[in-house]
């Protein structure tokens, strides 16, 4: 997933909204918007999203919500638990409200793995400003409360769904794996609609999640080696066992010290590993991955084996659809042959 900026030249379908930034704000229903989106994960369990159905997509009432100015922030708050996907469209421009319905149609062939958030820029200008929102339709994720840049402009279903796919890896990396209930359209006796978020994991994937809140990291890595053991092709199960395997192998680790310890061993096989996963675990992926590539061209034998062993774990960390993996296995076939 890039982290590159949003841009705006050169776009398919995108309509420059220069000018609707300067009218006059739309009356805004509920409370006053509490600003910007979070720029963190907020404390305590997520809050179900407000907003109800989203206008003019029928039998969608799970897979969409409608985002405003007063409910953003439950939405945020609810992209702890589940990936938020941010459709930014408007009224007046008729091919941004159809790229919409292609968005949540696409969505729902994803059985609830995210919600579509239908955010019209007219009616709700604190979001326009806040997204600093260029042209129309604007695609963006939420996980745990941090914006996830995509891309502006009408993308085709070809195009959409390889995106779909990174984001939710990047989700599951994160821990964000809920599901939202996409079974039902009608309102419930307490009040709350189907729309609203329930995230609903699967048992052993919640017995990990929650030995995870616990801080028991063994009992979370059974849960998911029992998750894969009933199904070899849960890429979720998978993906959460990786990454509870790199929380295990950093927990107490010292920074400083294992750069410290790697440096003076530069060929030492778990001084290295040890620093690639802090490094993953800071976010400083591509520099993880080259410190073990240089080590498997620097190492032979069984310290080579276990170079590149320790190098694959951490594309599982990753996730196989990101492009920062896919560059790093071309540089490990490069190093081994």
């Amino acid at each position: 997933m890039s982290d590159q900026p949003l841009t705006t030249g050169g776009l398919r379908g995108a309509v420059d909204l220069t000018a609707l930034r300067h009218q006059p704000p739309a009356p805004a229903s509920g409370a006053p918007a509490s600003g910007a989106p979070a720029s963190g994960a907020p404390a305590g369990p997520p809050t179900p999203a407000g907003g109800g159905r989203a206008e003019g997509v029928p039998g969608r009432s799970g897979v969409v919500v409608e985002g405003t100015d007063a409910t953003f922030q439950e939405i945020a708050n609810a992209s702890v638990g589940v990936p938020m996907l941010l459709v930014l469209w408007a009224a007046q421009i008729p091919e941004s409200r159809d790229y919409l319905d292609t968005v949540v149609r696409v969505a729902g062939g994803y059985e609830g793995r995210f919600q579509v958030v239908s955010i019209d820029v007219e009616r709700n200008p604190t979001l326009l400003r806040a997204f600093q929102v260029q042209s129309v339709p604007m695609t963006m994720g939420l996980i745990q409360g941090q914006p996830v840049p995509m891309f502006a402009g009408i993308q085709p279903d070809s195009a959409l769904r390889p995106v779909l796919d990174e984001f939710l890896a990047l989700a599951v990396q994160h821990g964000v794996a809920g599901r939202v209930d996409v079974s039902a359209t009608e309102g419930t006796t307490d009040g709350t609609t189907s729309a609203d978020v329930e995230p609903e994991l699967p048992p052993l994937h919640q017995e990990a999640y929650d030995a995870i809140e616990r801080g028991d990291l063994e009992a979370a890595a059974t849960a998911y080696q029992q998750a894969l053991k009933q199904d070899p092709a849960d890429a979720d199960a998978e993906l959460g066992l990786a990454q509870v395997g790199l929380l295990q192998r950093t927990d107490g680790a010292d920074l400083n010290q294992a750069r410290a310890a790697a440096a003076e061993h530069p060929t030492d096989v778990a001084a290295q590993s040890l620093v690639a996963d802090l490094d993953v675990l800071g976010g400083h992926v591509e520099d993880a991955f080259l410190r073990l590539i240089d080590l498997v061209r620097a190492t032979s034998g069984d310290e080579r084996e276990q170079a590149r062993h320790h190098l694959l774990q951490l594309f599982a960390v990753v996730g196989s659809h990101d492009e920062r993996v896919r560059k790093a296995r071309t540089a490990l076939m490069s190093a081994l042959f």
